[in-house]
Order: C-alpha cells, then structure tokens, then sequence
C-alpha cells in the first residue's frame, strides 16, 4: 500500500462547491495544501502562476471547460504538471479527449475519496521518477543526463535498446508494461519483427539479472513486464 507521507501542493478547479468541500476535508486531513478555483479561467491563471505537485480538474467547468483548461495550460506552462480529470462522464471518447489535451489520468464520478488520495500520490511519484535525472529504485540507479545504469554499485554494460527498455519499465513502475506498448516506446510506428521485443528482453535479463541473486525483470503472464522491486 502507498504511504501517505509525501505531502502534496494540489490546485483544485471544481465549481461543484459540495464536491470540492468533500474533497478538501479529506485531503486536508491527510496533510495535503490545497488551493481552490471554481471557474476555469480562475484554474488557469492560479496554475501558471503558483507552484502545485499536482492539478485536479473537473471537465465540466462554466466558461472555459477542463479540456481547455489543459490545452491552455500544456501549451503555455514552462513546466509538466501531472493533472487529473474528474467527469461524470464515462465514455471512452470523454477519456481520449482529456488524454489527447495532454491529462495524465481520468477519475469518473462518483469516486472514492480514498482513491482519489491514491491516484494523487501515484500521478505525483511518477512525475517524479519521470523528470529527476537520477532514478533510484531499490538497488537499481539509472542517470538519465549520462545514459548509465548501476545496480548494486556496479556500472551495467547496457547496449541502447537494453537501456531505452529498462527506462521505460523503471518510469512505469510499480505499474506492468504491455508488450504492445515496450515495442511503441521503443520504435514507435516502424514495423519490426515478431520476436524482436524478445530478444531485447532475453539480453537485458542477462545483463541485469544474470550476475545478480534476485531478478528484477518479471514477466507478467499474458500481459507484459514490470520490475519486481521491494521497497524499504
């Protein structure tokens, strides 16, 4: 389970005053800073100019809508803040809608408080993980600015693809990452063979897990992979 510790900035635009009182009284209580706007002008403006971990924004706003809201603020932020869309709309057009004005992930009401809590801290950590230079995880240290992965304190001798796949697996984590999506990331739309992913996998584990008494790389049956790391 996710630990409550980290303490989050959050900017939320809700014109539901109900909703947004809910939302505030829990997390609050839980220790995060909140700050609060009901149009999606307002939002905006408050997010450009003010420094937040983390932005939860409604769709259905007076005015200016959430989609815009994110629009804007994608094209205009010097900076990626993680946001989270709430809508009671469940369709899957809604959903690649935010995804396509650049959300990071989509809560439909009614929601969970509880929830609501975990995706904040898993929208918040992963950003993190996605922009340091350094990612630690477990024994595992990739530096981005440098292109080196160490584990355990020794430097690993990665070719690129073993590197661009151990990264993309690290930025996910804890998450599984489908096999269709590992062959995106890595080569996006040109076409290659059927066992390529398969072989980059098979000499990525003899690098990273070989010389080592505990694999990191775990196959996740039928869906893909993911690195099994425990956490102290």
């Amino acid at each position: 389970m996710m630990s409550t510790q980290q303490k989050l900035q959050i900017l939320l635009v809700e014109d539901q005053t109900s909703i947004a009182s809910n939302i505030a009284d829990y997390m609050e209580e839980k220790g995060h800073v909140l700050d609060f706007a009901t149009q999606g002008e307002q939002g905006l403006s408050l997010a450009l100019s003010n420094f937040y971990d983390l932005i939860i924004l409604d769709i259905n706003l007076p005015l200016m809508d959430g989609l815009t809201v994110c629009q804007q603020l994608r094209e205009k932020a010097d900076r990626h803040i993680p946001i989270l869309m709430l809508t009671a709309r469940d369709s899957i057009d809604d959903k690649i809608a935010g995804f396509n004005v650049g959300s990071d992930d989509y809560l439909t009401k009614p929601f969970s408080l509880q929830e609501l809590e975990v995706r904040c801290l898993a929208l918040s950590r992963r950003h993190l993980l996605q922009t340091k230079d350094v990612l630690k995880l477990g024994p595992l240290e990739i530096d981005r600015k440098r292109k080196v992965i160490i584990r355990e304190g020794k430097t690993l001798d990665l070719h690129t693809m073993g590197y661009k796949l151990l990264t993309v697996l690290a930025e996910a984590y804890p998450q599984v990452v489908s096999r269709s999506e590992l062959s995106a990331k890595l080569w996006g739309d040109e076409p290659t063979e059927s066992d390529a992913l398969r072989s980059h996998i098979y000499q990525l584990r003899a690098v990273l897990d070989k010389p080592f008494s505990k694999p990191l790389l775990k196959t996740v049956h039928g869906v893909g992979f993911k690195l099994d790391i425990e956490d102290k």
